[in-house]
């Protein structure tokens, strides 16, 4: 950075920061940490290596991409990010559970309002003579389980692959 306060990695390395600095704009002065615990888990140099690996536009994710990893990696050394997100995919699968929990617990609630619906129409629509339902009955000609139509021949199966 030249005439103003050097960047937090050639602070913590305790030297001189050029104008190209590569740490520079995105390791400022006011942040320390944020180079030092990359420093502690990568490596200067490999960070160094990186970036200058990166086109200008992709820097800035990739440092953000390191310093997540890095505190990851010092709360968790030896699953580091795949630690939290493996924490958050059960976390998914248990909240996805309770859902489907909940939703069938309200589709029986639902059902069950229904039919007791369907109970109080029934016991306020239907006459209380049943001579009304052997007259439909008689009328609809379904009184003999014989007036089902059966085809002769059984179906043919046949393969769709042959």
């Amino acid at each position: 950075m030249g005439g103003s306060s050097p960047c937090a990695s050639c602070k913590l390395l305790r030297r001189r920061c050029a104008k190209d600095c590569i740490f520079a704009p995105y390791f400022p002065s006011d942040d320390p940490h944020k180079f030092a615990i990359v420093h502690k888990v990568f490596g200067a140099s490999n960070v160094s290596k990186m970036l200058q690996e990166l086109p200008v536009q992709q820097r800035a994710d990739a440092v953000s991409s390191l310093v997540f990893e890095a505190n990851a990696r010092v709360r968790d050394p030896v699953y580091g990010c795949v630690g939290a997100i493996s924490y958050l995919q059960n976390q998914v699968s248990q909240l996805q559970m309770q859902l489907a929990v909940a939703q069938t617990e309200i589709l029986c609630i639902q059902m069950q309002q229904e039919s007791a619906l369907q109970q109080a129409d029934k016991s306020f629509l239907l006459p209380t003579n049943h001579s009304l339902d052997s007259s439909i009955s008689q009328y609809l000609n379904f009184t003999s389980s014989t007036n089902v139509i059966q085809d002769p021949a059984p179906l043919k199966r046949e393969s769709l692959w042959t």
